[in-house]
């Protein structure tokens, strides 16, 4: 998919860059480098990311039950008992930190899709686990972006 977004011009560009960021398995890690290397910009970059990424956390805090739901009979039905290294570092830094440390250390140990389906799962209300997840990505995406501008012109990549 990366491969495609690269090679597609103008305003697919950014929508590619906003599927890929609301994709479960990438965050603005990944996807804000890449925008930035397409030489696209990094403002547009950001928000696009940071949006995509943000509504996927929206939308797991308000299908949070029926997932758990799904989630509780796959894992009866394939009889997976234990946490998996992701769940429990993402328990760990629960207990250790609560939510504001889970939220802000997340993106970089487990991604925030599974930050915000552990905090609901810990208890947490939804609205604060939108919030503090939207807090945390906001200040991941800013970071990514001027370390990747700022890193790839050091490196002249763009």
């Amino acid at each position: 998919m990366l491969e495609w977004a690269e090679q597609t011009d103008g305003i697919w560009q950014y929508v590619a860059l906003f599927l890929l960021a609301a994709a479960p398995w990438l965050d603005v890690f990944i996807v804000v480098p890449a925008g930035i290397v397409w030489g696209l910009s990094p403002v547009a970059v950001a928000v696009v990311g940071f949006a995509g990424n943000f509504i996927m956390i929206v939308l797991l805090g308000l299908l949070f039950h029926t997932y758990r739901n799904w989630r509780d009979k796959r894992r009866l039905k394939k009889g997976i008992v234990e946490e998996s290294k992701r769940e429990t570092r993402a328990k760990n830094l629960w207990e250790r930190f609560g939510l504001p440390g889970l939220a802000l250390l997340a993106p970089v140990l487990v991604g925030t899709d599974l930050a915000a389906l552990m905090a609901l799962t810990f208890g947490s209300s939804r609205t604060r686990v939108i919030g503090w997840m939207g807090v945390s990505l906001a200040v991941w995406t800013v970071i990514m972006t001027l370390g990747s501008v700022y890193g790839f012109s050091y490196i002249n990549w763009i």
